[in-house]
C-alpha cells in the first residue's frame, strides 16, 4: 500500500518504532544493514561505503567522482527496495530520494538532548561526556550528509509528512499514529501512480549506471529522464556535461542498442577543457 521512510536523531528509538509499524502493518522493514548490504551487492566497494555512507564527506572527497558513484549506487538501492512496496526504509536520504512518490509517507523522529543522553548512557554505559560527543558527531554527520548529497537541511520539518517527539510519545503511540496516517493518506490511485513512477525512476537510474559505472563514460552529472506517452511513443533524454562529442555519441549508441523501442535524445552540454576546472 505505501512506502514509509524514516529520518531520525540518534537515540530517538528509530529502529524500535519501525519494527512496531512493520508488525502492525505487515510491512517489511529495511534497516541500515539491509541498505548497506544492497549497496555493496550492486558493486560499490565497502571501503568507499565507509567513506560516504551517512557521513559528511571531506572537502576533497566531496569533489571526487567517488562521491557521484556512491550516490548512484545509493539511489539504485533505495529505488529497488522501494519497488517491493509495503516497506519501511530508514536513513540514507530515502525520504529525499522518494519525495515525489505519491504513495510515500515520510516521518522524522526527534528527542530532547537530555533524554538522548540518558538513553545512550543506559544502552552503552556512556558517561555524560561520551554521550554528548556521540550526539554531536551523529547530528553533524547526518546534517552534512544531507547537505552534501541532497542540498537540504535534514532538520527542516517541512521535508516530512510527520515529525514525532519520541521523548514525549512512546513507541506504541507513535507507531499507531503512523499506521492511521498511512491508511488515511495512501489511496489505491496513489499506490498505482507511485508504482509507475518508481519503475520510471529505477529505469532512469539504471541508464545512468550503465553509462557511467559499467561503460565508464566521462560524462559529469549524468542524469536520464524517461517519458512514456504510449507503448509506441517512449523517449529517453540524457542530461550532463561532457568534454567532447565522442562521449555523447557513445552514450546515445549504447542506449539505443540496449533500450529498443525508445527514442534517445541528448541534452548533454559539451564543454571543452571542463576537466581543467575539476580538482
Amino acid at each position: 500500500m505505501a512506502i514509509l521512510t524514516i529520518s531520525r536523531q540518534v537515540a530517538s528509538f528509530g529502529d524500535e518504532i519501525c519494527e512496531a509499524v512493520a508488525k502492525k502493518m505487515n510491512y517489511r522493514f529495511f534497516c541500515r544493514h539491509d541498505i548497506e548490504k544492497r549497496i555493496v551487492e550492486l558493486g560499490l566497494p565497502r571501503e568507499m561505503l565507509k567513506k560516504f555512507d551517512e557521513k559528511k564527506p571531506g572537502f576533497f572527497a566531496s569533489l571526487s567522482n567517488e562521491r557521484d558513484e556512491y550516490l548512484d549506487y545509493l539511489q539504485t538501492a533505495i529505488l529497488e527496495l522501494a519497488s517491493s512496496e509495503n516497506c519501511i526504509l530508514i536513513g540514507r536520504g530515502a525520504s529525499i530520494i522518494l519525495k515525489d512518490i505519491p504513495n510515500h509517507i515520510s516521518c522524522r523522529f526527534i528527542t530532547e538532548d537530555s533524554i538522548r543522553i540518558a538513553r545512550l548512557k543506559n544502552e552503552f554505559n556512556f558517561d555524560d561526556k561520551a554521550a554528548k560527543k556521540r550526539i554531536t558527531e551523529s547530528d553533524t554527520n547526518r546534517f552534512g550528509f544531507h547537505k552534501s548529497f541532497f542540498n537540504c537541511d535534514i532538520n527542516d520539518s517541512s521535508l516530512f509528512h510527520f515529525v514525532f517527539n519520541a521523548g514525549l510519545l512512546d513507541i506504541d503511540t507513535i507507531s499507531e499514529m503512523i499506521c492511521v496516517g498511512i491508511n488515511k493518506i495512501v489511496t489505491p490511485q496513489k499506490e498505482e501512480e507511485g508504482k509507475k513512477l518508481i519503475e520510471e525512476m529505477l529505469l532512469e537510474q539504471r541508464i545512468v549506471n550503465l553509462l557511467v559505472l559499467e561503460h565508464k563514460l566521462d560524462i559529469n552529472f549524468l542524469r536520464a529522464k524517461v517519458f512514456i506517452e504510449s507503448a509506441n511513443k517512449k523517449t529517453i533524454v540524457l542530461h550532463g556535461i561532457a568534454e567532447d562529442e565522442s562521449a555523447v555519441n557513445c552514450a546515445i549508441s549504447i542506449i539505443t542498442g540496449k533500450f529498443t523501442g525508445y527514442k534517445v535524445k541528448s541534452e548533454i552540454s559539451v564543454a571543452q577543457n571542463y576537466k581543467a576546472y575539476k580538482q
